[in-house]
């Protein structure tokens, strides 16, 4: 939960600043994901998949975001595939992802061996770069 009076009461900036803590938790990995202005989440390139009817190169969503704001406090929450079983999108469309050359990926997918207590590390490190050091309720 974040206040968001004391920060910046902009969703669509919010919003930007969770992908960017994403986008550079990533990068601890030698991943680069990408912010697509008509897409939410985190998109990793992927060029070695078929392209798109246009020839758009393809691209599979790593990280989805979920909010939800309450007089500028915010209830967040994100989700970075670090190592789901990937067949469990099949039987559904993951965050409205329809188009052919739009997918679901995560970090075992990419080909990294990354645990949860290693993402762990790097989101809180990047959270604080970005967001500020986070104080315990009444501390």
């Amino acid at each position: 939960m974040l206040d968001l009076n004391r920060r910046n009461p902009d969703l669509r900036a919010f919003v930007c600043a969770l992908e960017d803590w994403i986008i550079a938790a990533l990068s601890a990995f030698n991943v680069r994901g990408e912010r697509r202005a008509d897409r939410i989440g985190v998109w990793v390139a992927r060029p070695e998949k078929p392209r798109g009817k246009n020839g758009e190169i393809a691209e599979d969503k790593i990280a989805a975001i979920g909010i939800r704001v309450r007089r500028w406090v915010s209830f967040h929450g994100i989700a970075l595939n670090v190592a789901p079983d990937l067949t469990h999108f099949s039987g559904i469309v993951p965050c409205g992802i329809s188009a052919s050359h739009f997918g679901v990926t995560s970090l075992r997918d990419l080909g990294l061996a990354v645990s949860m207590s290693e993402v762990d590390v790097a989101l809180a490190r990047e959270f604080e770069l970005l967001f500020g050091r986070i104080r315990a309720h009444g501390k």
